[in-house]
């Protein structure tokens, strides 16, 4: 629902403030004002996913911009550059912390405000949602003396949250804490925190050169983003020094990767690297209106093959008073990874990709896809989400298992059409007043199926289950045949050599 605000009687300064004391406490993460022909659109993120929130007439546009250019000490006469802000106050009784982004478009200035939210960091590490296997491997890789540890996820997935609450756990009296960032985004007491400047050369780089020289325990680099900074990170950590950083990568093979394209020396980075943290948000079910449904054969079959349980009930969205669409938070899904010596030395003696992907999941690492299917069982997030947020290409525990790889592509692709028809009845229930059907295997364009023993599965092209006499109907293409299987005990999966 769009809010309607009274421009002509009410002051430019109050509108402001409302806007952004009202956003803040419906959870808000983001503040959006997009500049159009005929008028400005405000919109906000709740839970990851942006809503329309009000609608500034044109006449009105330029006073509102420009009073957040204000606040934020931002220069009101350059509209043609982008330029950086912040706010940090009291507003309508409530303490907010700010950063402005102001980026000359098409139509105008497009601004969007970040509202900070340090409560999480503040909880400590235990409340960052990690299994209690993922916990127990986090706090002993956090209790070396010297190595690298990286948090790793896309723009807006919770590193630095992740970050800031190891920080407050290391920070102690008996520590010397130094950190280099770009904003410094939390002031924490008793750590000594650096704002790279690079107008003035001060770069990631060159600070941490003056860093090594101040006698730190512990380094924290707010984000690895050049070769320079990776190779100086590394040999800072094999000297003594416990070094924090971030990379946008999307799971622990990929990070080992891109620092290696970074051209840091494999024998260094066998030596350095203690553990990689990997991480993404997904929307938290809302505990007043969520709903038990039984899953489908096809859900049932993903389950057993991802995490070899048989799921019978899952949880699902309802929406209500509480919450918005019937989710409310988020919570993270996460990817640890405590380097071993067995990983060491393979990276040392230079293996393959394939060799390397065995021995990182092979050490018991719970991939993101398995960590959030754990999490759909216990009634924290839906199927849907993890579907929608697990990149199935960056979930390298699939390895060449193109079944489940088709089979759950399928799934993402049903649930945005059923997302996307949603939307489409919402704006005009005329549309579809019928109920959606179910999502089940007969309405997905592929069905994987777990082999019971070494046989022949044969397909067709209806999608339909059947593993009676050791043999299994799947549909991968639009045709007819037989595939050979040779069945893992392990972990069930097709061996699908020659598809």
């Amino acid at each position: 629902m769009i809010k309607q605000i009274n421009f002509q009687n009410t002051p430019i300064v109050d509108i402001v403030n409302d806007i952004l004391a009202d956003s803040a406490r419906r959870g808000a993460s983001d503040i959006h004002f997009d500049p159009y022909e005929n008028h400005l659109l405000i919109r906000i993120r709740i839970d990851g996913d942006l809503i329309d929130y009000a609608e500034v007439p044109n006449t009105y546009k330029d006073y509102l911009i420009t009073r957040i250019k204000t606040i934020s000490k931002m220069n009101i006469t350059e509209s043609r550059r982008p330029q950086d802000g912040a706010i940090k106050g009291v507003i309508q009784g409530k303490e907010l912390d700010l950063r402005v982004s102001a980026l000359p478009v098409s139509n105008g200035e497009k601004v969007v405000i970040r509202i900070l939210d340090y409560s999480m960091s503040l909880e400590g590490v235990e409340e960052l949602g990690f299994s209690e296997d993922n916990y127990q491997k986090l706090l002993e890789m956090i209790s070396v003396p010297n190595g690298i540890i990286l948090v790793t996820g896309a723009t807006g997935s919770g590193k630095s949250t992740t970050v800031y609450s190891i920080l407050q756990r290391l920070n102690t009296s008996t520590t010397n804490i130094i950190t280099v960032e770009d904003p410094i985004e939390m002031d924490i007491a008793g750590i000594n925190q650096v704002q790279v400047n690079s107008q003035i050369g001060l770069t990631f780089a060159s600070a941490l050169r003056s860093i090594l020289r101040q006698d730190p325990n512990i380094i924290m680099i707010g984000e690895i983003r050049d070769n320079e900074t990776a190779q100086i990170a590394v040999r800072a950590s094999i000297t003594g020094h416990l070094v924090l950083s971030t990379v946008h990568t999307n799971n622990s093979l990929n990070t080992i990767e891109r620092l290696i394209d970074m051209d840091v020396p494999k024998y260094l980075l066998a030596s350095a690297l203690e553990g990689i943290i990997s991480q993404k948000l997904a929307r938290k079910l809302c505990p007043h209106c969520r709903a038990k449904r039984p899953t489908t054969d096809y859900e049932r079959a993903i389950f057993k093959a991802s995490l070899n349980k048989d799921v019978e009930e899952i949880w699902d969205a309802k929406g209500c008073e509480h919450c918005h669409s019937g989710f409310s938070g988020r919570i993270a899904i996460q990817e640890v990874l405590l380097i071993n010596q067995q990983i060491r030395d393979a990276l040392s003696e230079n293996v393959s990709k394939e060799r390397l992907r065995e021995m990182v999941y092979g050490s018991g690492v719970v991939s993101l896809l398995q960590d959030g299917l754990n999490k759909v069982v216990e009634g924290l997030t839906t199927f849907g989400e993890i579907i929608r947020l697990i990149a199935l290409d960056d979930d390298d525990k699939l390895g060449n298992n193109i079944f489940l790889k088709r089979a759950l592509e399928s799934t993402k692709q049903a649930l945005v059409e059923e997302e996307k028809a949603a939307k489409r009845n919402e704006i005009n229930p005329a549309i579809d007043n019928q109920p959606k059907p179910p999502l089940t295997d007969n309405n997905l364009a592929e069905t994987l199926v777990m082999p019971v023993n070494n046989g022949n599965a044969t397909f067709t092209s209806q999608p339909t289950i059947n593993t009676q006499n050791g043999s299994a109907t799947i549909n991968p293409t639009p045709t007819s045949g037989t595939l050979p299987i040779n069945q893992n005990t392990n972990n069930q999966y097709f061996n699908n050599q020659g598809v």
